[in-house]
């Protein structure tokens, strides 16, 4: 049967397939929309399990902040052409979002993968490349949560504040936790097994030099240690001879993620 092409732009628009995957799936449903869409469907499953071997080291890291929730979702795909893909943006950015209402606070990477398979098959079939849906954060906060993306967005931050801070700050704390990487917010934050590591390889380094001294020089490694891995104890980004403690004393963060894509976990 003929397949007009007012019916093919109905369905395209309800899918975001492209032109002729629309007019196939219609012509098998015999024009039938409804039944265009489920064999659009099926099309997308079959697709997205040819696919699902391929490598995914591209893709996104986007944000979304709405009154004093956040979320920040990593979804990767096969190139960096994809990963530009204004469908696809929208598709990460509208994961972000729906995270929102999840009523929990943390790692909810498996509660959004299941709640999105049907999506991300969708967009499998749509873009043509392999996905996946990597990781999401979402909290809640009595602070204020704020967001970084570089590069845009190979590298994201989002960081949860209380105390005094204005916008200015948060920017720039979220820009130097890309640019520095720190490991922990504060010395305060470190687990007592790792600070006990640290000491013993300080310790160690030091066989031949008297005892009364050894103590004072591994402190004083451990606190050359705390500039590099600590947040409020790295050199600022705007003033290396200052620090984030300084900076903004009485701003605390509470706490901080930085992703890159595709990186180790």
């Amino acid at each position: 049967m003929a397949i007009s092409a007012s019916v093919v732009k109905q369905l395209r628009d309800k899918t975001g397939a492209g032109m002729m995957d629309c007019k196939n799936a219609l012509v098998k449903a015999d024009g039938d929309l409804e039944k265009a869409l489920d064999e659009l469907r099926k099309s997308g499953i079959a697709k997205a399990e040819k696919k699902s071997g391929r490598t995914t080291k591209e893709g996104k890291i986007l944000t979304s902040i709405i009154d004093g929730k956040g979320a920040m979702a990593e979804v990767l795909c096969e190139t960096d052409f994809a990963a530009t893909n204004e469908k696809f943006v929208k598709f990460v950015t509208d994961v972000a979002t729906r995270a929102l209402d999840i009523d929990c606070d943390g790692d909810v990477s498996e509660t959004v993968q299941a709640a999105e398979n049907d999506a991300l098959v969708n967009m499998i079939a749509i873009i043509g490349e392999n996905m996946q849906i990597r990781r999401i954060e979402k909290w809640n906060t009595n602070g204020k949560i704020a967001s970084y993306l570089h590069q845009g967005g190979r590298i994201g931050v989002m960081v949860d504040v209380e105390g005094e801070c204005d916008a200015e700050f948060l920017n720039d704390l979220c820009m130097h936790i890309a640019a520095f990487n720190p490991e922990f917010v504060s010395p305060d934050a470190i687990p007592a097994e790792v600070i006990a590591k640290e000491k013993e390889i300080a310790t160690a380094q030091m066989q031949g030099k008297p005892a009364e001294i050894i103590d004072k020089i591994v402190m004083g490694k451990i606190n050359k240690w705390y500039k590099e891995v600590c947040l409020t104890k790295q050199p600022w980004i705007k003033d290396d001879k200052s620090s984030m403690d300084k900076v903004a004393p009485k701003a605390t963060v509470k706490r901080f993620i930085r992703w890159s894509i595709g990186e180790e976990l």
